[in-house]
């Protein structure tokens, strides 16, 4: 029998939305070259490898098709979907992920999922002119993180219908772009999307790792910790966000859409 993989949509409650990811629940370790291959073949954002401990954690890795990333919000969302729908943990029992961005965790709250992640503060900078030509407008401020610029916009209005150069987008020394806006028609806090051609990501449907930092960046301008978030991609996601302390409480829905075989497993 080869190895068992899912594909779930993450951030969303009803199939063919949100954004999907791959899930492979390992029995053994697996090299590098194969997981990236894995990937590369489901074509994916990010599919999630995980490696059950002696202690009932997992080791958690993700993988878009182009390379590995440090942290990945919808596939570890589904990741946690995944051992709960095919009976890995209890209902009850909280998922422990050991990954690059240190211990996070997720448990059922209600029909929601929540993560636990680390907060990311973007520190004020200098907008670049190959930014500006990349999004085709002017933004009212732009910030950074360790791997993201992070980019406020006018209204809803143009996040939505903004058609970014991903060429240019590519020199950017960074591996992604996130745009946002305070929401301003609509029932949501803020919007945003999330462009990372760098990593083989034109634009990434829902981002659950954006919001580590959208959440402190928001907090700061709206005076609130909660906030109700939705990323504007073609597919579209729904996020609950809420700051606490250092850390970042991300809830979302998740629906197992393909469960299949590699045979090469």
């Amino acid at each position: 029998m080869g190895q068992e993989i899912f594909q779930v949509d993450a951030f969303t409650n009803k199939p063919f939305a949100g954004n999907p990811a791959g899930v492979c629940v390992l029995p053994q370790p697996r090299d590098d070259g194969w997981m990236q291959n894995v990937a590369q073949e489901m074509n994916l954002s990010e599919t999630a490898f995980l490696l059950r401990q002696d202690d009932g954690s997992y080791n958690l890795r993700w993988f878009t098709p182009a390379t590995e990333v440090p942290l990945c919000g919808h596939a570890t969302l589904a990741s946690a979907h995944v051992l709960w729908k095919q009976g890995y943990l209890q209902p009850e029992e909280t998922a422990r992920f050991h990954t690059l961005s240190g211990l996070l965790t997720a448990k059922q709250a209600g029909e929601w999922i929540e993560l636990d992640f680390p907060m990311q503060v973007p520190a004020e900078s200098e907008i670049p002119t190959k930014l500006i030509q990349a999004l085709g407008t002017k933004p009212k401020y732009v910030g950074e993180t360790h791997r993201n610029y992070l980019v406020e916009l006018d209204s809803e209005e143009i996040v939505s219908n903004l058609q970014p150069d991903f060429s240019l987008l590519k020199t950017l020394p960074v591996q992604g772009v996130i745009v946002t806006s305070k929401g301003t028609n609509s029932e949501y806090d803020f919007v945003s999307r999330y462009f990372a051609p760098n990593v083989g990501i034109d634009e990434d449907p829902v981002t659950g790792s954006a919001h580590c930092c959208l959440a402190p960046y928001w907090r700061d301008r709206l005076g609130k910790d909660n906030f109700l978030a939705y990323q504007a991609s073609a597919r579209g996601g729904v996020i609950k966000v809420s700051c606490q302390g250092d850390r970042v409480l991300l809830e979302g829905q998740a629906v197992l859409v393909l469960r299949g075989e590699l045979l090469d497993g």
